[in-house]
């Protein structure tokens, strides 16, 4: 058991820091080659801050740990939302100038349906893993498409200056990519074991593990960057980072996790947890699309986030003991 302990306590930081580091050697390279900035942002540094959730759930869905390798991405999708941007918005209010950003909510409210749905049958099947993959490789690829014709976008911008500050050294760049990629695999198995073992010892399921301990741990990289763009006054980064990196996590992590194993899961899971995404990612629309006003995340309405999050947590802890 405290073996298990260490190796969540050692394992944690050494995941987030080897995904920075991935991510920083990554769109490095690509700003070496001409890259759009606007590019870089939506595809490395957007979907790279999901790094730590995809391995995590690769590595728990080939160990049979569908509970650690769902609760770990719609986990994270939860917390983007009411954890991070509530706490964002709580700190300085996110304004919505970018029309990429406007596009890509209702996307994002779609694909998180599609979820809910194909989680009726209490299964994620290679079926429904397929579907998302295939979902993925066109979003993907209208991603792709945007960040060639979008470099006027006020998002394109906010990357652009993020970005300016790179390293240039492509040497330096490559074994920061090489080193991040190796130690994200490593700790990534270390911490889906560390887990599964608390899991065992108190009792609780590894669902529980995955929608908490993990999936607020794999999310600090979007906590930190929301953050950090939102207090140098680049709302759109901010918000724009949690929506790619939603998507991903819905899309991608989920289907790569389905393709390995088909996962099932509890009628609560359904109900309660991805209830509350469902309805987070409803409220997210309906702040920032602006529809009789500027896009915007106030402060009460990160607040309220924010507290739906605390109480939505303790439910999950409480529930779990008393089970």
């Amino acid at each position: 058991m405290t073996l298990a302990i260490i190796a969540i306590i050692v394992g944690l930081p050494v995941l987030l820091w080897s995904a920075e580091k991935f991510i920083n050697g990554s769109a490095g390279i690509a700003n070496h080659f001409g890259v759009s900035p606007l590019l870089i942002g939506m595809l490395i540094i957007g979907f790279g801050t999901s790094a730590p959730e995809i391995i995590v759930s690769v590595f728990a869905a080939m160990q049979g740990n569908s509970g650690i390798a769902l609760g770990n991405a719609y986990g994270s999708n939860i917390a983007n939302i009411a954890l991070i941007l509530g706490l964002t918005a709580l700190i300085s209010p996110i304004a919505v100038r970018s029309e990429i950003i406007r596009r890509e909510l209702p996307i994002m409210l779609g694909i998180m349906f599609l979820a809910a749905w194909q989680l009726l049958d209490l299964q994620v099947s290679k079926d429904d893993a397929f579907m998302l993959i295939g979902i993925f490789i066109l979003l993907f690829s209208w991603s792709i498409w945007q960040g060639i014709r979008g470099d006027k976008d006020a998002l394109a911008e906010e990357f652009t200056e993020e970005i300016s500050h790179a390293d240039s050294s492509i040497k330096m760049n490559l074994i920061w990519l090489l080193t991040g990629l190796l130690l994200l695999i490593a700790s990534s198995r270390v911490l889906v074991w560390g887990a599964v073992e608390v899991a065992t010892f108190f009792g609780v399921s590894d669902t529980i593990i995955g929608l908490t301990i993990i999936a607020i741990g794999t999310s600090l990289p979007e906590l930190a960057s929301s953050l950090m763009a939102v207090r140098k006054g680049e709302h759109d980064l901010a918000l724009g980072n949690v929506i790619g990196s939603n998507m991903f996590n819905t899309l991608a992590v989920v289907g790569i996790a389905g393709l390995i194993q088909p996962m099932q899961v509890e009628p609560i899971f359904l109900y309660r947890d991805i209830g509350f995404m469902l309805a987070a990612s409803v409220a997210l629309l309906v702040f920032c699309i602006g529809i009789k006003r500027p896009g915007r995340l106030n402060r009460l309405e990160g607040g309220a986030f924010l507290l739906a999050y605390v109480v939505y947590t303790y439910f999950l802890i409480n529930s779990a003991f008393i089970s």
